[in-house]
């Protein structure tokens, strides 16, 4: 029996990586394996980092994230009009449609169809989120750089 995710779209989030600038990362259940090592109070949006804690990691992360898999895996952003004007962000590649930062909303059903492409030059314009992302970015590669990190992945690939 194969892993099951908590994250919106997992059963088909199985769309290869586009670079290989990211060892280790080949899907983006790959890429969710390793954010919640990565997620933090840094790299939560600053309006929601009072509400941040270890048990929502994801509260906070979704552009950054959502940009961060377009970087390995293509596709576009999309993002989903919430209350108070701000959008929250989702991945499509193709047919498929994945939001690894879902877990966020609990039970709420979120609509992924009919919403509009996000921009990355719109988002990065926030000074702050584009620092976000480059942490983000940075912990990535030195997450799976980390020797730890490389001998699990290599005992992985042998089993």
């Amino acid at each position: 029996m194969s892993k099951q995710y908590d994250f919106y779209g997992w059963e088909t989030a199985t769309v290869p990586a586009v670079t290989d600038q990211h060892a280790g990362i080949h899907t983006p259940r790959d890429l969710y394996d390793a954010l919640p090592e990565l997620w933090c109070a840094n790299t939560c949006a600053p309006r929601m980092c009072s509400d941040w804690m270890p048990e929502n990691k994801t509260l906070g992360q979704c552009s950054i994230t959502a940009f961060l898999a377009q970087d390995i895996f293509g596709g576009e952003v999309y993002g989903i009009l919430r209350p108070g004007g701000n959008y929250h962000c989702y991945n499509v590649i193709g047919d498929g449609v994945f939001d690894l930062t879902s877990e966020q909303f609990g039970d709420e059903a979120l609509d992924y169809s009919g919403n509009p492409p996000q921009s990355r030059d719109v988002h990065f314009a926030k000074e702050e989120k584009r620092l976000r992302y480059e942490k983000l970015k940075a912990d990535l590669r030195a997450f799976w750089t980390a020797p730890c990190n490389i001998i699990s992945r290599t005992q992985k690939t042998m089993v």
